[in-house]
């Protein structure tokens, strides 16, 4: 047997950009510029799009260089960063991570997915670059242009290409409406998984706060039960390794990240599949009913880095816990973590912050205010678990 000298681990489905990606070629620059903005301007703001492009030597010539290795300018109207270094794949994935998708100038650049224009004039230059049509989902031509043409007028060359080529949609260049809704369809939402947290110590509790009862029965059982109600097939338990015999035959997730908390084993989880979102559902949460994690999937925002509540004051008489400072600011522990949010907490933790809530402050989230601010009462004590007994009766 092949002796393996690294970990194999889940690997992000990137593109050479990002994780959608779309080159436009077989046009010129400008007219690619041009669809690209239009096309962006009406998918914004429900997505981010990201656009790669390169200046021609006449547009250089008024650029000068600055001398310094990196360096920040504050435009007023935008934001710009100059690298001396140029990046390779592994920074491209680091700078496009949070876009939803990235357009290309595939005149300069290649992507996993093409849209390929129809125009003559540029049929010389398509064949020279065959080896960037690797997966072509579109055709473009342009009514009343003589230089646009049918698939059927393409190179030999380029055809042998791209078998199929007969069944590839066709759309008008000038039909920016039709080609941003073509994109937007294949734009689907990430898969989802849940992940229960139950791999806490409950030192506050004094035993573990997942086999508590609260509905007649353990309550990571109830919790499990509520999320496949609300249709979340994939649920996964959180747990230390020593647990996961507890949860058995449910599928586990254990503890990778060592000593971070939920921080942990929120990471955890997008290292067991960094390419699903994960519906993070604490244990301690008696109150948490089907209806409000039904609101939480209905207004899910994938283009987020995560969709949650907002923190919500006590209710009258509540003795808990709960810091008043936390009140307004975004609730980690039932929230629904993007795929790109892998990155961005990996990137908080290597600054020193394990705090799952701060990620969310200081990222661009979907914030939602409860329904039922009940639902998100969490309960870390025996007294405040007294409270919810009385307050279920």
């Amino acid at each position: 047997m092949q002796h393996q000298k690294h970990s194999k681990i889940a690997k992000v489905e990137y593109g050479r950009f990002g994780r959608q990606e779309w080159a436009i070629l077989g046009a010129s620059c400008g007219n690619i510029q041009q669809l690209a903005r239009d096309v962006a301007s009406r998918l914004q703001p429900r997505f981010q799009v990201g656009y790669v492009d390169a200046d021609h030597k006449s547009a250089d010539a008024g650029e000068t260089f600055s001398g310094f290795d990196l360096e920040y300018i504050d435009k007023i109207g935008f934001h710009r960063f100059d690298s001396l270094a140029a990046p390779d794949s592994w920074r491209q994935h680091v700078r496009f991570n949070t876009m939803d998708l990235v357009l290309v100038n595939g005149n300069h650049f290649t992507a996993a997915r093409q849209i390929v224009a129809l125009d003559r004039r540029k049929f010389d230059s398509l064949q020279r670059k065959l080896d960037r049509l690797t997966q072509t989902d579109l055709f473009l031509t342009r009514e009343k242009d003589l230089n646009f043409t049918i698939p059927s007028e393409l190179p030999d060359t380029v055809k042998q290409q791209l078998p199929g080529w007969n069944d590839i949609p066709i759309l008008d260049m000038q039909d920016t409406a039709g080609i941003a809704a073509f994109l937007e369809a294949r734009l689907a939402p990430p898969p989802l998984k849940a992940l229960v947290l139950t791999g806490g110590k409950s030192q506050r509790m004094g035993q573990d706060k997942s086999r508590l009862q609260y509905h007649g029965r353990p309550h990571w059982q109830h919790l499990h039960s509520l999320l496949q109600t609300t249709g979340v097939q994939e649920v996964f338990f959180s747990c230390r390794a020593e647990q996961a015999e507890i949860f058995a035959p449910n599928p586990v997730v254990t503890d990778t990240f060592l000593d971070l908390g939920p921080m942990g084993a929120i990471l955890s989880a997008f290292r067991h599949d960094p390419n699903a979102a994960w519906l993070v559902l604490a244990c301690d949460l008696p109150l948490i009913d089907e209806a409000t994690i039904r609101f939480l999937l209905e207004n899910r925002r994938s283009s987020a880095l995560a969709t949650a509540f907002r923190q919500t004051p006590p209710p009258p008489g509540w003795n808990g816990s709960r810091a008043p400072q936390d009140e307004g600011f975004p609730e980690p522990l039932i929230a629904i973590w993007e795929p790109k949010s892998y990155l961005t907490l990996l990137q908080f933790l290597a600054q020193g912050v394990s705090c799952p809530r701060k990620v969310l402050i200081n990222s661009p989230v979907h914030l939602l205010d409860a329904p039922n601010p009940d639902a998100l009462l969490n309960v870390n004590t025996p007294e405040e678990r007294e409270q919810i007994m009385l307050k279920l009766g």
